[in-house]
């Protein structure tokens, strides 16, 4: 159950920042976990907070008892800007958890958790250099196109067999030197088509409460 999704536009690094709230009703002896800041696909290609794996991520972790934040990219939607190769991305999502932690004031000193699909990896990659997450989920993650840093060995890493934008081998290549596991579904492409559900089920089964 949730309370429905508070969907507004805050001052953000490069004008107006464009962010959605989705917060649990947990009842009343079962406090809020956390943060889990989302980050969506590559806004010059069409990604926006409204894709379906960045709202499948921001529903599972509603449904685990974190507040889900989506957020627009400068330039997409109702974010003002212009694309910024990941730097002013970044600034972004920094914005969007600050606004979250204004609104729930009592998670702000609880580590965030830092969930993101194809470019919204590398983005999360960056931010966690500066705020150390709780976890991190990476769906898709798009390692070729940019240099994706190394992250928490407790990772979640999830990508498609058949992803036509992302090799596989490529997404091994950069999970290897760091001996992090990915969870591979076979006959998948990189928007997990069919697989949302999927999607969900295995990230909750791999959290541990």
């Amino acid at each position: 159950m949730t309370r429905g999704e508070n969907r507004t536009t805050i001052s953000g690094p490069a004008g107006a920042l464009e962010v959605a709230l989705n917060a649990p009703a947990p009842p009343p002896d079962e406090p809020l976990r956390g943060i889990a800041l989302v980050a969506h696909p590559h806004p010059l290609q069409g990604g926006t907070l409204d894709n379906k794996v960045a709202q499948t991520l921001a529903k599972t972790f509603v449904a685990l008892g974190y507040v889900g934040v989506r957020f627009n990219f400068r330039g997409a939607g109702k974010s003002e800007g212009v694309f910024d190769d990941g730097v002013g991305e970044t600034d972004d999502a920094l914005a969007a958890l600050a606004f979250a932690r204004s609104e729930f004031p009592a998670l702000a000193a609880t580590p965030p958790v830092l969930a993101g699909f194809s470019f919204g990896c590398f983005v999360q990659a960056r931010v966690a250099r500066i705020v150390t997450p709780q976890r991190m989920v990476l769906v898709g993650p798009a390692v070729k196109r940019f240099a994706v840093d190394a992250v928490p060995t407790d990772t979640i890493v999830i990508h498609g067999e058949n992803d036509d934008v992302v090799a596989l081998a490529d997404v091994l290549a950069w999970a290897r030197p760091q001996q992090l596991p990915i969870v591979v579904f076979p006959d998948c492409g990189h928007f997990f088509h069919g697989r949302l559900p999927q999607l969900q089920r295995v990230i909750t089964g791999m959290w541990q409460r």
